[in-house]
């Protein structure tokens, strides 16, 4: 009986044991999977972030390859003289809006040469161009200005940039002139640099009344995304500019 008692008490024991190490090995290769699960999960992230990223680089050269065509198509349209440009570096200076272009004198390049793309008005050359690249000053740069023309009413005014929206503003129209919200405004010409009929942009408010009314225009240009740009190798003849004509 003793004997019986001490092989049943073994017995118990023995299953104790079994059922802990089964629990020890269910719990190790519980933990084994998670590992598992977790390695193909942190490969699967990885897999998508380069997808993401494969994505980005295909959008920025369809980007490319729609600003190359936007000017190429531009240049064919426009009657003066055009070199196409790319954008390769900007200014790091706060409030200043300019951007570098690969062309220089050895293009025929020269201060005060407007710059445009596909979508309108970029800005201006500046400075002394180097023989390979030139400054070229943004239209919302917070000292640029452009002579401007309202396309329904065919009123001028001014637009200059400057502005925290990155909007512009329309100054010097006549109080008289009516404006309609969504009515294009397109370079007058008589500044000396703009040729005459490239666009600006658009208006999008219109505050307050009078000689004292704030024309707000949206940018045709998205400075934000400037790649290939032409640069118009002239400017308005000074003999019309004088004379209040267009080109």
């Amino acid at each position: 009986a003793l004997h019986a008692a001490a092989f049943g008490t073994l017995a118990r024991f023995q299953r104790t044991m079994a059922a802990i190490t089964d629990g020890i090995a269910g719990l190790w290769s519980h933990y084994a999977g998670l590992r598992n699960a977790s390695r193909e999960n942190d490969h699967l992230r990885q897999q998508v972030l380069d997808l993401e990223g494969q994505l980005a680089a295909e959008r920025a050269r369809g980007a490319k390859i729609t600003s190359l065509e936007e000017a190429l198509a531009l240049q064919k349209t426009v009657v003066a003289p055009t070199v196409a440009a790319r954008v390769i570096a900007g200014n790091p200076i706060p409030g200043v809006m300019t951007v570098s272009l690969d062309r220089g004198t050895a293009d025929n390049v020269r201060p005060n040469m407007s710059v445009i793309n596909g979508r309108g008005v970029v800005g201006r050359v500046i400075a002394n161009p180097s023989k390979s690249a030139c400054a070229v000053q943004l239209l919302i740069d917070r000292t640029a200005a452009a002579g401007a023309t309202l396309e329904a009413s065919g009123a001028n005014g001014l637009v200059a940039g400057g502005f925290t929206d990155g909007n512009l503003r329309m100054t010097l129209v006549s109080s008289a002139v009516t404006i309609a919200i969504g009515e294009r405004v397109m370079t007058s010409g008589q500044d000396g640099i703009y040729p005459a009929g490239f666009t600006i942009g658009r208006v999008v408010q219109i505050n307050g009344t009078g000689k004292n009314r704030e024309i707000v225009i949206e940018p045709a240009v998205g400075f934000a995304r400037l790649d290939v740009v032409l640069i118009v190798l002239a400017t308005p003849p000074i003999a019309d500019v004088k004379a209040g004509k267009l080109p």
